[in-house]
């Protein structure tokens, strides 16, 4: 259900964001796994490695590391494009907006 509800988020920024893409929707299944793994093993370490600036930059750097992340992940899913960093940062709020409400909505 997680899943489902990661890849409906995704296709949903790739329709508001312009320069956000997906080849395919398996490209998009693909992508919600690699952001889920990132997520789930090594943004905890960068965080937590991290921990002294974003308490410094009150959180702004615990976003930028989350932008960092989603990023990186369309350089390593084939098919998956983020135009520019610019395209990142607002697909990333997007993207957690989303993924919010959507499993708020699930949840109840």
């Amino acid at each position: 259900m997680r899943l489902a509800v990661n890849v409906f988020a995704l296709l949903i920024v790739e329709y508001v964001v312009p320069g956000f893409s997906f080849a395919s929707i398996w490209t998009a299944v693909v992508a919600a796994v690699v952001i889920g793994i990132v997520n789930t093993f090594i943004k905890p370490i960068l965080q937590l490695i991290a921990l002294p600036v974003s308490l410094l930059t009150f959180g702004l750097f615990a976003f930028f590391i989350n932008v960092l992340l989603l990023w990186g992940s369309s350089k390593v899913v084939p098919g998956f494009m983020i135009a520019s960093f610019n395209t990142a940062i607002i697909a990333s709020i997007v993207l957690s907006l989303t993924s919010w409400f959507l499993h708020k909505l699930a949840r109840d």
